[in-house]
């Protein structure tokens, strides 16, 4: 993909990479894209880079990821909407939902909470904090949903024998 200047149309949540820490890209700030992969955009803003979620791509003028959600007709949480929530989150190095590629160990709904344990493709991942506040962003979006916890586990360490066989043949690796 080649680099792209782009003015952001309105106020823009993004994330700092690799640490996570949340900023707001004011409108009509000048933003350089370098990245478009799964459904999130990586800009350089003010000589710094960040990743724009696909849910707000419209202020960098692209089509936004829309997540439309089960209504449950009351206030609880619906278990196929957290799992649909956290498959709209996608490694930032690959075109793989972590779901696909295996990284989510376990997710459990206690009353409006979600608890997700998950790893990491390495234990030393720069995008770690990152991967962990987009999933934290996404389930958060699912309604009824009034906190999201996420235990981040290194035991047992991801292995590519836990990608879905979707996610091997997308990689090449089959």
């Amino acid at each position: 993909m080649q680099k792209q200047i782009i003015v952001v149309n309105k106020d823009c949540p993004a994330l700092l990479v690799p640490d996570g820490i949340p900023i707001t890209i004011k409108k009509d700030t000048f933003v350089t894209l370098t990245q478009s992969l799964g459904g999130a955009y990586t800009v350089l803003v003010n000589g710094n880079m960040a990743r724009v979620d696909g849910t707000d791509a419209d202020a960098l003028g692209f089509e936004p990821i829309i997540l439309e959600f089960e209504d449950s007709g009351d206030e609880t949480v619906i278990e196929s909407n957290v799992w649909k929530a956290i498959s709209a989150v996608y490694d930032p190095e690959m075109p793989v939902s972590i779901v696909d590629l295996g990284l989510i160990y376990g997710c459990k709904i206690e009353g409006n909470t979600v608890l997700i344990s998950m790893t990491l493709t390495a234990p030393a991942c720069g995008m770690g904090p990152v991967l962990v506040d987009d999933v934290k962003y996404k389930v958060g979006l699912v309604p009824n949903v009034d906190n999201v916890k996420v235990d981040l586990v290194l035991d047992p360490p991801w292995s590519r024998e836990m990608m879905t066989e979707e996610a091997q043949l997308e990689m090449g690796l089959f």
